[in-house]
């Protein structure tokens, strides 16, 4: 029936301990990694991300990736590629289970190389997220969710998602600040 079985997590390094690469202060000034996936809606939702972030929180530029598979790990030369030329990354749109585990395998893999990332999940996959964050040894790794679907949104509700999503990616990439004693 089957010819092979694809494991989204070859290939990929893992934070050992569930660990995070260490957070920016905030975002201002600094270069934003999006790195899409082949699902339709995820290249202009991390557009529309990176438009909010240089817009709302002043960042310098983006580069953008787009990987060839939902289900494959990140290319090795494309982590690499990022990881060198940017501070963090934004990566995206699990709309599906595979994509789903795949972008967390991925978000954890920037984290091991020492990169920041946020990962963008739709809401219907969490329990796939979730097994790809305990399979890759990072259980109770963080994302930011969006409502399903995502693929047959328009562009303003890709858009209007983007914004919403905003406020969990910026607290995914950045330290939290201490509060302000009064």
């Amino acid at each position: 029936m089957y010819e092979a079985m694809i494991d989204p997590t070859a290939g990929t390094a893992t934070a050992a301990g569930g660990g995070r690469a260490g957070r920016p202060d905030r975002l201002d000034g600094l270069t934003v990694g999006l790195l899409a996936n082949t699902k339709k809606n995820a290249e202009p939702f991390l557009d529309a991300v990176g438009e909010l972030l240089a817009g709302r929180h002043g960042t310098a530029g983006v580069v953008r990736r787009k990987k060839l598979s939902i289900t494959d790990p990140v290319p090795a030369e494309t982590l690499a590629e990022l990881a060198e030329g940017c501070d963090v990354v934004v990566i995206g749109v699990g709309d599906c289970g595979s994509c789903s585990a795949s972008a967390v395998a991925d978000g954890i893999a920037f984290e091991a190389a020492g990169i920041p990332a946020a990962v963008i999940c739709s809401d219907a996959f969490r329990v796939s997220a979730d097994a790809m964050a305990r399979v890759a040894g990072n259980a109770g790794y963080r994302y930011a969710c969006t409502p399903h679907p995502v693929a047959p949104l328009d562009a303003d509700g890709v858009r209007e998602r983007a914004r919403q999503v905003l406020p969990e990616l910026v607290a995914l990439l950045t330290a939290p600040q201490p509060a302000v004693a009064r």
